[in-house]
């Protein structure tokens, strides 16, 4: 397919075609042994030689979604239902960690992926727009502490970047910072939170949890409409 995205990285041109992420040398070239082994030597060639990485993926037609982190680089391929990071251990489809479904799904129903990187929560924000819109769709976080999917959030950027450790994005054509302390607050909206757990139901398997903790305001409580005497101290919503 087409070439998609160039990104320079070290001495190495990463070339994310469609269908396929290649590594171009760059001032370098390599010549194989009869044993199979390489031995980079100096060339004159500003390209060299093309070595494409493992796993039968590429960006397909959102270079958008591609974000850059030190050695990390993060994209979504639409075309095969998979968001990717590559590393130095090559390619990984970090949408199986838990997600698989999720993104095969609602690529379906999305047209463009814009992907930036939180330098401040060291989180790869990934947002999937709905066709013919610029407010539809959702934002998904990926968290490289818990190598995770850790949060949904109700942004929906135009597009996005860290500046200086300072998480910026635009909407409207108009620049916001980050993280102000404006919680559940985006672009002058208000935003309500919600926490959903995952929990085993089987009775029979014992569960246990390292931390359970919750940091934030008071928790939203509900007028109580059948029986006054059960302890909420809210009459009203």
């Amino acid at each position: 397919g087409s070439i998609q995205k160039l990104h320079s990285r070290d001495t190495d041109l990463v070339t994310l075609c469609e269908d396929k992420v290649l590594r171009i040398l760059a001032n370098k070239d390599a010549i194989f042994n009869a044993d199979g082994n390489p031995q980079l030597v100096a060339n004159e060639n500003v390209l060299g030689q093309t070595i494409p990485f493992a796993g039968d993926y590429g960006i397909s037609t959102n270079p958008a979604s591609f974000a850059v982190e030190n050695y990390r680089v993060y994209f979504s391929d639409k075309q095969r239902g998979a968001v990717l990071r590559l590393s130095k251990d090559g390619l990984t489809p970090i949408s199986e960690y838990g997600m698989s479904d999720y993104f095969k799904d609602n690529f379906k129903l999305s047209d463009r992926a814009i992907g930036s990187y939180d330098s401040k929560n060291n989180e790869y924000n990934l947002t999937l727009l709905q066709p013919g819109t610029r407010v539809g769709g959702v934002t998904v976080s990926f968290d490289e502490k818990v190598n995770g999917w850790v949060s949904f959030k109700s942004f929906i950027p135009e597009t996005s970047l860290s500046s200086s450790n300072t998480y910026y994005s635009f909407k409207a054509a108009e620049l916001y910072e980050h993280d102000l302390g404006l919680y559940n607050t985006f672009y002058g909206d208000p935003y309500p939170s919600t926490v959903t757990t995952l929990l085993n139901d089987v009775p029979g398997s014992i569960k246990t949890f390292r931390t359970l903790g919750y940091e934030g305001s008071q928790a939203q409580v509900k007028e109580e409409i059948t029986d006054v005497r059960t302890g909420y101290y809210n009459l009203q919503q």
